[in-house]
């Protein structure tokens, strides 16, 4: 990488941000799928911004249990507080304590990295949650005057209902979808709310992303054998449902469904669709009918013909340039050049480069970042 690094710095040249570190990461053996996640979220500014400030808080005494979280903020320290702007960096501690967590990504085979970043981003918010609640009784038991003073108030607040706790995690990534049923013979609307991490998307050939989201949020009629059960008619009743978002995150995360299940070979195949991904995206599908504006900043890219083998890259944009991450090698890359990883609009094509995950960051919190 040394040479491709030199490259890089030449290439950025007094354009090189300021205290920014571009660094590759190591692959043991198959590990792509973990790299091309982690360069996604390391320059998801405002999550790794909160990851180093947990680092710099919580610098373990030595008793302090080794976590996924520990680990990550670790890894995005030691890049962070690198000497030289470009490099690689051997992410072992954090891979060997990914094997250890999850037997699923244990062996050689390739694993897939929208299933890896589900799994990282629910243990960290696990992890937030365990240390908030033994924070917290600790402090119950340790300051029984608080408790008095309080009393009143937690009273209510128990009695009434428990808040989920909202870690950074989640007010990074969580965003809420509203999932409304109308009986078509009594007209009441059913809603109920759901939060999620990401959207996972069904898509056609020839499509956009803002296609994709149009029908994720199309009205379904439910008829025949399923039917809904309308409360005021007590009855089953024909109706139509349809989802919406009602909140949309921060960072909104999209994963397009590239691998379906083909009943007919018994197997997965992979979908090379062309799917244009738009630098600059509106949601229009959203309950307050308001559109949010975000802006892309990182893409997954699955490289391979088959579900089963292939390779993860990520492209990632940082300071408005864009970074081309291959596992040990980092490179610039042309704005224009996103483009190419939108999919292919005939069935066989020698391009297997495809989006697969979509990173967005509001525009509204852009500033803040």
């Amino acid at each position: 990488m040394g040479a491709a690094g030199s490259r890089l710095e030449k290439a950025l040249g007094d354009q090189f941000p300021e205290g920014e570190r571009y660094f590759g990461l190591e692959n043991f053996g198959n590990t792509c799928y973990c790299n091309s996640v982690l360069q996604a979220l390391y320059f998801c500014v405002p999550f790794r911004e909160q990851l180093l400030e947990y680092y710099a808080n919580n610098k373990n005494p030595g008793d302090a249990e080794e976590n996924l979280l520990t680990c990550l903020a670790e890894l995005f320290t030691q890049i962070s507080s690198q000497k030289k702007k470009t490099g690689v960096i051997a992410p072992k501690r954090f891979v060997q304590r990914v094997k250890k967590q999850n037997e699923l990504f244990r062996g050689y085979m390739h694993q897939d990295a929208h299933e890896f970043l589900n799994f990282l981003l629910n243990e960290l918010v696990d992890i937030l949650e365990k240390e908030s609640h033994t924070a917290k009784s600790s402090l119950e038991t340790s300051s029984p005057f608080e408790k008095i003073a309080n009393g009143p108030k937690n009273a209510q607040a128990n009695g009434v209902k428990k808040e989920p706790l909202v870690t950074w995690v989640h007010k990074n990534f969580q965003g809420i979808l509203t999932n409304e049923t109308r009986c078509l013979r009594c007209e009441t609307v059913t809603a109920r709310d759901e939060t999620f991490l990401d959207l996972s998307l069904d898509i056609e050939q020839n499509s956009s992303i803002t296609s994709c989201l149009k029908n994720f949020s199309s009205t379904e009629t439910l008829n025949a054998e399923d039917k809904f059960f309308c409360d005021k008619c007590c009855s089953l009743q024909e109706a139509q449902k349809r989802m919406k978002i009602k909140k949309p995150p921060h960072i909104l995360v999209i994963h397009l469904k590239r691998f379906k299940y083909m009943e007919q070979l018994g197997r997965y195949k992979k979908l090379s669709y062309r799917v244009v991904f738009p630098l600059e995206l509106k949601l229009s599908n959203t309950v307050e009918d308001a559109d949010s504006e975000y802006s892309l900043f990182a893409v997954v890219v699955h490289v391979g013909s088959g579900p089963n083998h292939g390779h993860y890259v990520s492209l990632v944009k940082s300071h408005n340039h864009w970074l081309f991450f291959d596992d040990e090698n980092v490179e610039m890359i042309d704005e224009s050049a996103v483009q190419t990883f939108f999919g292919s609009a005939q069935e066989y094509s020698s391009n297997t480069d495809h989006g697969y995950i979509l990173f967005y960051e509001s525009l509204a919190t852009n500033g803040k970042s």
